[in-house]
């Protein structure tokens, strides 16, 4: 079975960034940033995906998730 994997604490990584810095430039709270990426969340909100994808300046959603 394929599992979606969301690649933000990879990007932070590359980028040298917290998860507290991307709390802050997307207005998401700090655990909820966490929790997506840990890959502990079932759901994500779409509204999250997209302040996230636009705080990396994606413009390919293959960057922020993939199914493995």
């Amino acid at each position: 079975m394929a599992t979606l994997y969301i690649k933000v604490q990879d990007l932070l990584d590359e980028r040298g960034w917290t998860q507290k810095h991307l709390a802050i430039m997307t207005g998401l709270r700090t655990a909820a940033v966490s929790e997506i990426c840990n890959n502990m969340r079932t759901s994500i909100n779409k509204e999250h995906l997209e302040k996230i994808a636009e705080a990396f300046g994606l413009k390919d959603i293959n960057e922020l998730m993939e199914l493995r």
